[in-house]
């Protein structure tokens, strides 16, 4: 059984920190790629980060370049997000998906098979 379970989401302050945690199982963890969404209140489901399979390759949406970090630690089945310097506006519920890795690390949701239930981060101003 496939499980993705998210962690590290809470209450921070505009300018602060995270690191958000996705942890799989029952896949093997090295040959899949990673991705994590976000879903504001009253909007879709969007793309924000993806890494493959070793880590060598990374996609982020322009909203959060230079910001947002995505990597991977194999050995603990486990990929992270970090975000520095937050914004209000990226209040969301994010969410993490796998799937196994064909050499494509698109925006589409349908790009991924497996996900988490999503850990709350709100960042008040």
């Amino acid at each position: 059984q496939v499980q993705v379970v998210e962690s590290g989401g809470r209450l921070v302050h505009a300018g602060g920190s995270l690191r958000l945690s996705c942890t799989v199982s029952g896949l093997t963890f090295s040959r899949i790629k990673v991705g994590w969404f976000r879903q504001a209140i009253g909007k879709e489901r969007e793309f924000v980060a993806a890494i493959s399979t070793t880590g060598a390759i990374t996609n982020y949406a322009d909203s959060i370049k230079g910001r947002f970090t995505i990597s991977r630690d194999n050995a603990k089945n486990t990929a992270f997000l970090q975000m520095n310097s937050l914004k209000p506006e990226d209040t969301a519920v994010y969410y993490c998906a796998a799937n196994y890795y064909a050499g494509d690390l698109n925006e589409r949701e349908d790009g991924y098979a497996y996900w988490g239930h999503g850990t709350q981060v709100t960042v008040s101003s």
